[in-house]
């Protein structure tokens, strides 16, 4: 199980990383096994994400004209305890600040690659302590890079997924199976098992005893 780390302060929340928020917004499920169960399995899609990030993950920072470059930036915000790493920040000599997340598939516009870009927008104002209205994602499918609006809507939902992964981390129930679309392409499919545990009579029976009230009176 991932261990739980609290920051300080006077919030003391249990932080909550980016990445899980991604995997959340994709399927609740594989955020659960892989927080909980520390499960995780690659495919030829994960395979070429951890090659992409080994390109883009390694501390340090370029400049190029009016841009300063920044890989690997740790940040956080503490009011919503969050932290993770951005794989590319842009610093602008205007002062604009640019989260750029890379992916390795195809982007998916208001996917959850979305909620993890704004994620990081929102820890790096808090760092910096100016506003940054937008991020981008980049996918190597189409080597484009694709500019997000950090709007309202999409900040209110980053701090609604960060408040559900706590609570899936504190209370450590691992969520149910979705066994539809999205499992097509998970890694994780062998481990989570969505079919075998949602089609069968036995688990749907197995759930129902699980909550059931057992009265002694019944066994005399």
């Amino acid at each position: 199980m991932t261990q739980i780390t609290k920051q300080g302060g006077e919030s003391d929340l249990v932080q909550v990383s980016l990445s899980a928020l991604e995997h959340y917004a994709y399927c609740p499920r594989q955020c659960g096994l892989i927080l909980l169960e520390d499960a995780f399995e690659d495919d030829a899609a994960t395979v070429r994400g951890t090659l992409l990030h080994q390109r883009v993950d390694t501390p340090g920072n370029r400049g190029r004209h009016t841009i300063r470059t920044l890989h690997a930036l740790p940040v956080w915000h503490d009011h919503y305890g969050l932290t993770g790493i951005c794989d590319t920040v842009e610093l602008h000599a205007d002062g604009r600040i640019l989260p750029i997340e890379h992916k390795s598939g195809r982007y998916h516009p208001g996917g959850p690659a979305d909620i993890q870009a704004a994620a990081q927008a929102m820890c790096l104002e808090e760092m910096f302590r100016r506003p940054v209205p937008e991020a981008a994602v980049y996918s190597t499918a189409d080597r484009k890079r694709h500019p997000i609006t950090v709007d309202n809507t999409l900040r209110a939902r980053v701090v609604e997924l960060a408040g559900t992964v706590r609570a899936l981390l504190t209370t450590a129930h691992l969520p149910p199976p979705v066994a539809d679309a999205r499992c097509r392409n998970c890694s994780m499919a062998t481990s989570c098992m969505p079919k075998l545990l949602t089609g069968t009579r036995r688990y749907q029976q197995a759930l129902t005893d699980l909550y059931r009230t057992h009265h002694p009176t019944e066994d005399a």
